[in-house]
């Protein structure tokens, strides 16, 4: 079982927590770690990723307070982040 705590590599932010972090995806912190997660099975198992896989993934989470938008642009920006490395 994998925790949002765990998705670090010799203390290196893992690419999503980084974007979150810059996109300003965290507000309460309340649905940040079940946004995170569902977004790294996401880009586990996809190779090419859309905005609506996104939408649709994280859909089962609730966020209140800022919304989805700036999730989904972090999961966007961690998806080019893992690209790259």
């Amino acid at each position: 079982m994998t925790k949002v705590e765990g998705l670090r590599k010799d203390g290196t932010l893992h690419p999503l927590k980084e974007a979150f972090m810059e996109k300003g995806a965290v507000q309460c912190g309340f649905c940040t770690s079940g946004m995170i997660l569902t977004a790294k099975a996401l880009l586990d198992r996809q190779n090419k990723l859309s905005k609506n896989q996104i939408v649709k993934t994280i859909s089962s989470n609730i966020c209140r307070c800022i919304g989805y938008k700036k999730i989904i642009e972090a999961v966007m920006t961690a998806k080019e982040k893992m690209e790259v490395t």
